[in-house]
């Protein structure tokens, strides 16, 4: 009986071993599967933890898309607010492509990706695909040893005396020839709508055609039309900044395969703006090879002449895409700082007396009478020169920058980087962080920029380049900015000696970026001749 009840329980017991063993795999599996999860939402915690960016609101598979489209035209003050708000004043979202992206508003992050980690931050292959339509592989676009390149040459070309000189002596000869008789002709007809922005723009187009090219399209008359060019050149930039503040690219890129909608409108704006920079440098070559001048004093000619003779070829599209980089650079950047400060300035009296009075010691202190004022005479506007320095801080030409990390890095602030993320650097945000500037960082205080020098006076003192990167830093730095400050500073001492520009005291201008920025709807103004009185 006992013997009959072991041998029976015996085979019952075989059936349900069977079928744990053939379990167990199974079993396993699921185990590992769970502990898999939970290693990773806990590694995921740590890391977040250990991430010192501050998550902007993400949904599934459209990321963080449905935040920025409600924000969508005030992108920058946005990032402001966000930057403000965050501990280290860095931010991480999410595409819609499931890609992280990183804005940050901190110095010492800016320092790491422009020059302390400069080789693993490039311009990256987003960007290239974004800009290549309008730029190709010119300078602003460009990374390696296609960029390095450019770099070498460029860099030779703006250090010479001979462009210096060439630069001061072009930018003066469109302020007193131009610029000066159609303020006076707009004072004198009491003119209260000229759109300073406008005419900033057409200058700076001018100056940097003569400066660069050694073509002047006479773009200031005013009783002429917008150039065809111009227009098409504002259209081109419009609809590229639109690509990167797409929610979903995947629409750009199926409407440009497609040519349809604004991606038609880019396409043949494009080829306009590559149709008149191909034919300057057909014409300019042409005039180089007729010439008999030992050295060519415009940025093109040097170009051509150093392309034709390393490359037997006289034009081509490295040449065009610099032009077009010139022309974005050299036009758009400088009349965007300019029509912020003089908006600034008109409700800032003190300032405009300070530099009034500064720019009339400098003229006083001429051994004899002349017009324009030369290279050293603007070194010497220490007052102007803060003045553009804070308006700039306040007002970016160039609000924001992204770069592409190449491989996974740390923030010095913490904040963890992965290969592929889109890193963007916020000049706009970072003139406006307590942190870096003070409790008055709202404020437009070019005293700011002012220490006591060796003799007494007052000097311009640059601040960090990491802090203020309104010009970039590290080693892609912006080549023009002394040209930049030439022209400037020129305009300004050369305006507001004669002119006062009065602005709507109740207008409230809207700050806009595309791939520079500027002031929606520009700004209007009425230009007053100055009395004796003033």
């Amino acid at each position: 009986m006992g013997g009959n009840w072991v041998l029976s329980t015996h085979k019952l017991d075989n059936p349900t071993t069977s079928n744990v063993a053939m379990m167990f795999p199974a079993i396993l599996t699921v185990v590992s599967f769970f502990a898999v999860v939970l290693i990773c939402a806990f590694s995921s915690y740590r890391r977040r933890e250990e991430d010192k960016a501050r998550p902007v609101p993400t949904y599934p598979i459209v990321g963080s898309a449905f935040f920025f489209w409600k924000n969508r035209g005030r992108f920058s003050q946005c990032f402001t607010e966000l930057l403000r708000d965050a501990p280290s004043n860095t931010i991480k979202f999410q595409r819609p492509s499931g890609k992280m992206a990183i804005v940050t508003a901190n110095p010492a992050n800016v320092e790491h990706i422009l020059k302390t980690r400069f080789e693993i931050y490039p311009k990256g292959d987003y960007n290239r695909l974004v800009m290549n339509d309008l730029l190709g592989d010119g300078i602003f676009n460009a990374d390696g040893e296609a960029w390095k390149f450019q770099r070498k040459v460029a860099s030779y070309e703006f250090n010479t005396r001979s462009l210096r000189d060439f630069i001061a002596e072009t930018v003066n000869g469109e302020v007193v020839q131009r610029l000066l008789p159609l303020l006076r002709k707009a004072a004198l007809q009491g003119k209260s709508s000229l759109d300073m922005q406008d005419v900033l723009k057409r200058f700076a187009f001018d100056n940097i055609c003569k400066v660069a090219f050694g073509a002047d399209p006479a773009c200031l008359d005013i009783s002429l039309p917008q150039s065809h060019f111009m227009e098409a050149f504002d259209t081109a930039t419009y609809l590229t900044a639109e690509r990167f503040f797409t929610p979903l690219p995947i629409s750009w890129k199926l409407k440009r395969l497609l040519n349809v909608g604004s991606e038609r409108h880019l396409s043949q704006a494009i080829r306009s703006v590559h149709l008149f920079a191909e034919d300057l440098m057909k014409r300019r070559n042409k005039e180089l090879s007729l010439s008999s001048a030992a050295e060519p004093e415009d940025l093109l000619s040097r170009f051509l002449s150093l392309h034709r003779s390393s490359e037997g070829e006289s034009y081509g599209d490295f040449v065009r895409d610099i032009v077009i980089s010139f022309i974005l650079a050299g036009r758009d950047t400088t009349s965007a700082a300019l029509t912020w400060f003089f908006w600034l300035l008109s409700s800032h009296p003190h300032v405009e007396k300070n530099i009034e009075l500064e720019v009339k010691r400098v003229i006083a202190a001429r051994d004899e009478i002349s017009s324009g004022f030369s290279y050293e005479e603007l070194k010497e506007m220490n007052y102007l020169q803060a003045s553009l320095c804070e308006s700039m801080r306040l007002y970016p030409p160039v609000p924001s920058d992204s770069k592409e990390a190449l491989q996974d890095d740390v923030l010095p602030d913490g904040t963890i980087v992965s290969k592929g993320t889109r890193v963007t650097y916020h000049p706009y945000a970072m003139g406006r962080m307590e942190s870096i500037w003070g409790a008055d960082c709202l404020e437009f205080k070019p005293e700011r920029w002012l220490k006591k020098g060796d003799n007494g006076s007052l000097v311009c003192v640059a601040e960090n380049a990491f802090k203020y990167a309104v010009f970039q830093a590290g080693p892609r730095i912006c080549l023009g900015k002394e040209m930049a400050f030439t022209q400037m500073k020129c305009i300004v001492a050369s305006v507001i000696t004669e002119f006062r520009l009065d602005v709507d005291p109740n207008l409230k201008p809207k700050f806009v970026s595309t791939l520079t920025s500027g002031m929606s709807g520009g700004l209007y103004v009425k230009v007053v001749e100055k009395t004796k009185e003033d």
